[in-house]
């Protein structure tokens, strides 16, 4: 095959994997996730070797330090590890091959965050509207409050019942009503 044939074949791989990191990227703040650390994701993820914070930072032309805060959000959500290579005194990093494992990590996490404060919030609507129910003399405002706590509480049964979904799913039992496309 001639030279240019293959700088173009070269180009138009380059090209083609950008254009999926850049997806990965779009995707990934569907999750609460920057755009710039989906693409350090997709940087890892495509590389065939781990990386130093210099790979990284070359790969995406961004500072050392922006490097460094991303690798630790995506090494919180267990999207990336570090590991050893013999005769390389730096960090190295890679990606979490395995995306269902990713998504449950992540998934859980950032749901049991919410969900976990929302119930907190229920409750204390709760004893608020509680207190001002005592209080009242007014029989239409009781009344209100006495529905709102009805719905404050429908609320937290949902929330405590998505704790349960949240635990399906960080657990890796969702994989036994959802099983995993392996090729």
């Amino acid at each position: 095959m001639p030279k240019k044939e293959v700088r173009n074949d070269i180009r138009k791989y380059e090209e083609t994997i950008e254009k999926f990191i850049q997806v990965i990227a779009k995707n990934m703040t569907l999750y609460g996730i920057t755009p710039s650390v989906g693409r350090l994701y997709g940087v890892l993820y495509f590389s065939e070797d781990p990386m130093t914070l210099d790979d990284m930072r070359d790969a995406l032309e961004m500072s050392k330090t922006s490097m460094s805060t991303g690798v630790r959000a995506l090494s919180d959500m267990k999207m990336v590890e570090s590991t050893f290579k013999r005769g390389i005194r730096k960090d190295l990093y890679e990606s979490e091959e395995d995306w269902y494992k990713s998504f449950t990590s992540l998934f859980g996490n950032r749901w049991r965050q919410h969900t976990e404060k929302n119930i907190e919030e229920a409750d204390e609507a709760v004893e608020e509207l509680q207190q001002i129910m005592q209080r009242t003399e007014d029989e239409a405002l009781r009344e209100k409050i006495e529905h709102d706590i009805e719905r404050l509480r429908y609320a937290r049964n949902y929330y405590e019942w998505l704790m349960k979904f949240i635990q399906v799913i960080e657990s890796g039992e969702i994989f036994n009503y959802i099983p995993k496309n392996i090729e």
